[in-house]
């Protein structure tokens, strides 16, 4: 028969919990910056001067983009060390979620971008303005509007994916979670805060990128 919730049982296992949500965070940051860098790196592929590149990086996009994030852990994490590269449960969630959602973040790279008319281009060739400069004064600025949701919500997807990676034995939420689960045969306290804490973050998260947007609106509308 299932025991009633217990405050005091929650209380117990709180610490261990909240250490759990603190591994989740780092590795969302981690992966998170990770994935900004993957994805500037295929967004690359799709400019002019690396046109040679386009089609290495699309296929590169869409085999991130279609095949699940565990098989990409498993691959990571099982398969690498029979070639002699053998990498860390935290590393291995680090590269994956970089790798995985880079993919979406070149796309929103992509989208971003095509927010800025064609005009603007062919003025700043004109002009003949260093292609740097206007990448920092006309370019930059203009996706930054759109581009920050989308990120936001990157940030958002790729925090409820750290799940994943328990499967790799990183001590994150959903594994403490877990552990405590199989210890004590109590699931409703550690998946309650389980639960609440991934709500709490992302609650969080969220309320930061309205912030930045809000902030971009009033300095470039």
């Amino acid at each position: 028969m299932n025991e009633p919730f217990s405050l005091s049982f929650t209380l117990e296992i709180l610490p261990l919990l909240l250490r759990g949500a603190g591994v989740t965070f780092l590795a969302t940051a981690g992966g998170f910056i990770a994935a900004l860098i993957v994805g500037a790196m295929l967004f690359a592929t799709t400019l002019r001067p690396f046109k040679m590149l386009a089609l290495p990086g699309r296929i590169i996009m869409e085999v991130l983009r279609s095949t699940p994030l565990l098989i990409q852990v498993y691959i990571l994490f099982f398969i690498l060390p029979n070639v002699g590269l053998t990498l860390s449960p935290i590393v291995t969630g680090l590269i994956a979620l970089g790798l995985y959602h880079g993919a979406y973040v070149a796309e929103a790279y992509r989208a971003a971008i095509s927010h800025i008319p064609r005009t603007q281009w062919d003025t700043i060739e004109a002009l003949r303005f260093p292609r740097r400069a206007a990448f920092r004064h006309v370019v930059f600025p203009q996706m930054a509007s759109p581009l920050v949701p989308a990120l936001g919500n990157t940030f958002i997807t790729m925090l409820k994916d750290t799940p994943i990676l328990a499967a790799v034995t990183v001590p994150e939420l959903m594994f403490e979670a877990n552990e405590v689960g199989s210890q004590t045969f109590r699931y409703i306290e550690p998946m309650t805060l389980a639960a609440l804490s991934y709500l709490l973050m992302s609650l969080l998260a969220a309320s930061f990128v309205f912030l930045i947007e809000s902030r971009l609106r009033g300095r470039f509308h």
